[in-house]
């Protein structure tokens, strides 16, 4: 695997818009994302804010059209070309979304899946390599990245149980199996080793509500430390 520099990492950032928040949460399928985004969408709300929950691949007309292809298609799909098929719907909600969206004072959104997916998916998983996706997130938007991330860890075997009694018709990377899915919790330990400042690794095999407390607990945390130095930034 080619070796990640750190030019690199160094082109990452978070977006720049005063009292607003990017965050993402990630974790195979099961981790209870979606049930933690609502929960935290009610906090923040009750904090003031404005909340804008997005979801990857999608977000935009164009983006879920893509989402529609991808995760439906029962044809193999070579991993460069799912990295850049994810990374055009990315770029495209970048512009049209998320920096017009956190441009508007006292806006939190939150994705469902950014780029550590693509990291983990495409450059670990598929064996694409992180160095090629992080290669593809050097220009400016997709270099954009979440202030704070959740990664939602549960085992394999957790996540094979959920979705046994969730029932639901799996999609393109859900048919992949056990052994891929395995490759996907390594990947996601190795992103969060890659990013500790930014990427929060929680144990997500507790229960909905001690997950909420945790999460709300970091966010509480991460709103105080950026308005202090805004607020140092602007003496």
């Amino acid at each position: 695997m080619k070796e990640i520099t750190q030019e690199q990492l160094s082109t990452l950032r978070p977006p720049a818009f005063p009292g607003s928040y990017f965050l993402s949460f990630e974790g195979i399928e099961g981790a209870g994302k979606s049930t933690q985004i609502i929960k935290l969408k009610t906090h923040l709300e009750s904090l003031n804010f404005r909340v804008l929950v997005l979801r990857e691949p999608g977000g935009t007309p164009f983006g879920e059209r893509l989402r529609q292809a991808i995760l439906e298609t029962k044809n193999e799909i070579t991993p460069l070309a799912e990295a850049y098929l994810f990374a055009s719907s990315r770029a495209q909600l970048l512009n049209e979304v998320i920096l017009k969206e956190l441009a508007v004072p006292n806006t939190v959104v939150i994705c469902d899946r950014y780029i550590d997916s693509s990291l983990v998916y495409q450059g670990h998983s598929r064996g694409l390599g992180l160095s090629h996706v992080l290669n593809i997130h050097s220009v400016f938007p997709l270099n954009i990245v979440p202030h704070l991330t959740f990664y939602l860890r549960i085992n394999v075997e957790t996540s094979e149980k959920r979705q046994k009694m969730r029932n639901a018709p799996k999609d393109y990377f859900e048919s992949k199996g056990v052994e891929f899915y395995k490759k996907l919790v390594v990947g996601y330990d190795m992103v969060a080793e890659l990013f500790p400042q930014r990427i929060l690794k929680m144990n997500a095999e507790v229960t909905t509500d001690q997950m909420s407390m945790q999460i709300c607990d970091a966010i509480n945390q991460l709103i105080g430390l950026k308005k202090a130095v805004e607020k140092e930034e602007n003496l």
